[in-house]
């Protein structure tokens, strides 16, 4: 209802005067100019080519702005008028993605793209709207401007990150990946799968319940999310390392470490307790397939190492746990 309301007090583009939609352009124009800065100084640090790209592009809209503003004086005067983005019913919207760090560079790449193709349909639309010869024409230079963007950006790519600098970037990036995400979720995962098994085939054979076998295997895996999660966060804060935010690690170790133990854990709510170890045998062999696949996929580790650590650990835990149960 309250946006409803909202939406109602909002201006609709066919309402505005000329002078409201030259200002509209100007403030779009400024607006456009800082978040392209924005993404330049989220790149900075770890991708300095990329960042002189985004720079050079904050200036070309400086310059749409100045003619846009040399238009406005020109024919309305000096005082432009408060529009913005928000005021106007069905205008395009920026989500400010700009504000993430750290920014993935071919996600800001395709946001750069898709802002410079809405404002050109906006100047299209525009133009066909103006009455004066003279606005007519700027405003359709600047649609045309807006659309050979993306072949401006693909000039300045090829000025300041040729295919060797790009390469590193991307391969950067993909490393930052993994620091942030796999190596904790990878750790989370193999420690939730692995040391879980022991106490869930232990309290199973020991008790022959399945509910009780359950929340053995719920507790363990709750417990060891926590404290993973918890170690991963608490022992590097990543600026030193560059592996990353300790709050992204921290969830990435714990949520794969409480998915690790329940994996196997959930087949006891079955009641009957053999169909239900059944299935978590087989669970556990899933598990130990995906933590091959993640090291091999991602850590680069040969299929038949990865294989025999992951596997041979795991059968030894299980192996464990059943031996004790049955004692």
């Amino acid at each position: 209802m309250l946006q409803r309301l909202m939406g109602a007090a909002k201006r609709s583009f066919d309402s505005l005067s000329e002078q409201e939609v030259l200002a509209l352009a100007i403030w779009s124009e400024e607006e456009d100019g800082r978040i392209y800065r924005a993404y330049a100084d989220g790149l900075r640090e770890t991708f300095p080519a990329s960042a002189r790209v985004f720079e050079e592009m904050a200036e070309e809209e400086d310059e749409h702005r100045r003619l846009l503003i040399d238009l406005h004086t020109e024919r309305f005067g000096d005082t432009i008028p408060l529009i913005r983005r928000e005021h106007v019913r069905g205008y395009y919207e920026r989500t400010p993605d700009w504000l993430v760090r750290p920014l993935g560079i071919e996600k800001t790449r395709d946001m750069a793209e898709r802002m410079e193709d809405q404002a050109a349909r906006y100047y299209e639309a525009a133009a066909q709207r103006s009455t004066d010869t003279q606005t007519r024409k700027l405003l359709g230079d600047l649609a045309a401007a807006e659309k050979s963007h993306v072949s401006l950006a693909q000039r300045l790519e090829t000025k300041h990150t040729p295919g060797d600098v790009r390469a590193e970037e991307e391969h950067a990036e993909r490393r930052q990946f993994i620091l942030t995400f796999v190596q904790p979720g990878l750790a989370g995962l193999m420690d939730g799968s692995v040391s879980t098994l022991a106490p869930i085939f232990a309290a199973a054979f020991a008790t022959g319940d399945t509910w009780q076998t359950f929340l053995v295997g719920l507790s363990a895996s709750i417990g060891a999310g926590i404290s993973m999660g918890f170690t991963e966060a608490a022992h590097d804060d990543g600026k030193l390392s560059g592996r990353g935010s300790p709050i992204k690690r921290g969830l990435a170790s714990g949520i794969m470490t409480t998915i690790g133990g329940l994996g196997h854990a959930l087949p006891y709510l079955i009641p009957d307790f053999w169909t239900a170890t059944a299935i978590a045998i087989a669970v556990v062999f899933v598990e130990l397939w995906a933590i091959t696949w993640i090291q091999h996929r991602y850590m680069e580790t040969p299929w038949m190492r990865a294989a025999l650590q992951v596997i041979l650990g795991g059968s030894l835990v299980l192996a464990a746990g059943i031996l004790i149960g049955n004692a």
